[in-house]
């Protein structure tokens, strides 16, 4: 048994060496994250180890579990204490080292095991570690699995057990990289720079896109754990900047830019237009539908309405189900629907059988954008993003906001946005046409501009986005709405970017 751990312990002290520092609010939706060593220390992440291994016993599952970490410079260290902590509850542990989480994810199938846990704070800045778990694959912990693994690890209910095992994995970076490359290769010559942001994914990305017959331009693709030129995050400006800018530099077909883990996907066009997300969801659902008859989506609501009202996408039969933002939550509802693909406006994409095993990976991501290049050689990539119906919208924006309140933020919106549609007010000069509550609260006026506030699942802040089908001004304009309704609130601070 290990000490029941503790919140309020500070560095530099003997408490601090010998008991477990553990923040609650580091126990999140469907992963766990700290700053570290502020919120969570060695002996912390080893009673984290400790309580998901007991969790493991507990759910019934085969207690063997694949273990990655990615490329910061804490974060192999903190990898030693889970497994120490996994393998005194009774678990087999494989190592599989440097990874990306969806190498972790492949590795799960590869290895045949169960359950995986991958050392990752994901696009979060230096400072921030984390833990992505899952024990049923190809889906990670919802909330109830988060709520349960917390309840165990702060009581201090974990369990020892005898028959702890440790198994180091060589290779498999080199397994992952055949199982995607190991397939026919581009007809059309294809011209692609791999952005990186010198995290993990510049060890696997490169080789990937080489792999299936792509010549690859890199672009900050050398691991630098400091992250000089900008945070590994494709729905950061300054990064899509930089990817824009080295592809009007080399003239190359697509930029294609990875997150810190790499289970994301940014692209910027040909012309160095940058494409969000979930309108490269649309492009990419444009040509499964027309491959796949009847196909189903599954999008989360910060994505486009497009999904909705595509022409391409109705006459193909598509149809597409609207579900809570989350790379658990979609990749669960994907699951349940038995859809073709999973789309998030962050970039995690689900794709399952027959393109993929169901899991976000940037790289299969990365695999389709260029399959469905080479599907249309006649096109490039901003004829593509052309032919989408044209509508104005933002990226995703993060004013911050404490851990403690910001879901009471957002249920006050909820109730200001409900109660203006009850009372018949107007929004932008509109009608609500309708509300979407089933993650925060998308308000959608008469002619289709819509707006959305949530929490954000991962760090201390909300999450905003609007779009239109109809202008610009009024894409601004809902913005001013929102944004005008959350700084009258007292704890909502600083957008990390606004447009």
């Amino acid at each position: 048994m290990l000490p029941i751990p503790r919140d309020d312990l500070k560095p530099n002290t003997p408490e601090f060496e010998n008991l477990p520092l553990v923040a609650p609010a580091g126990f999140r939706e469907y992963d766990a994250r700290w700053l570290f060593p502020e919120q969570i220390n060695l002996m912390g992440v080893q009673a984290l180890g400790f309580g998901l291994g007991t969790v493991l016993h507990e759910m019934g599952v085969k207690p063997a579990i694949a273990v990655g970490h990615d490329f910061r410079s804490y974060s192999a260290s903190i990898k030693q204490a889970l497994i120490i902590g996994l393998m005194g509850s009774g678990c087999e542990v494989h190592d599989i080292g440097l990874a990306l989480s969806p190498v972790a994810y492949f590795s799960q199938f590869d290895l045949d095991v169960p359950a995986v846990a991958m050392v990752t704070a994901s696009h979060n800045e230096n400072g921030w570690t984390g833990v992505k778990m899952g024990a049923q694959r190809p889906l990670t912990f919802g909330p109830d699995e988060m709520a349960h693994l917390k309840r165990i690890v702060l009581e201090g209910q974990g369990k020892a057990r005898d028959g702890g095992r440790y198994i180091y994995v060589p290779d498999m970076a080199e397994r992952y990289i055949k199982d995607l490359t190991d397939r026919d290769k581009l007809k059309k010559p294809l011209k692609v720079v791999a952005a990186c942001g010198n995290g993990t994914a510049g060890a696997f990305a490169p080789q990937v896109l080489e792999g299936i017959g792509a010549e690859v331009i890199q672009l900050d693709c050398e691991l630098d754990f400091t992250f000089p030129n900008y945070n590994p995050n494709p729905e950061d400006m300054e990064m899509l900047h930089a990817l824009r800018d080295k592809v009007l530099e080399t003239g190359a077909d697509v930029g294609l830019a990875f997150d810190g883990d790499g289970d994301r996907c940014g692209v910027v066009d040909n012309t160095g237009e940058e494409i969000f997300a979930d309108k490269v969801g649309v492009m990419l659902a444009r040509d499964l539908s027309a491959r796949f008859e009847n196909a189903k989506f599954v999008v989360d609501v910060k994505s486009t309405g497009l999904f909705l009202t595509d022409p391409i996408l109705q006459g193909n039969g598509a149809t597409t189900d609207y579900w809570k933002t989350g790379h658990s939550y979609i990749k669960r509802r994907a699951n349940e629907i038995n859809a073709l693909v999973g789309f998030e406006k962050s970039g995690h994409y689900f794709f399952n059988a027959p393109i993929g095993r169901g899991y976000d990976d940037g790289l299969v991501s990365a695999i389709a954008i260029c399959d469905m290049l080479d599907r249309n050689p006649d096109k490039t990539m901003s004829d593509l993003r052309e032919a989408l119906p044209m509508t104005w919208g933002s990226p995703t924006m993060s004013p911050h906001c404490p851990d403690e309140v910001k879901y009471q933020v957002v249920d006050r919106m909820v109730k200001a946005f409900a109660g203006m549609r009850e009372n018949g007010e107007k929004l932008i000069g509109q009608n609500i046409r309708d509300l979407v509550t089933v993650n925060g609260v998308r308000v959608t006026v008469d002619d289709g501009t819509w707006g959305l506030v949530r929490a954000s699942s991962n760090k201390p802040g909300l999450v905003v986005v609007v779009e239109s089908p109809t202008s610009e001004k009024n894409m601004r304009d809902m913005f001013h709405e929102i944004d005008k309704r959350l700084s009258a609130q007292p704890e909502v601070g600083e957008y990390d970017q606004k447009i």
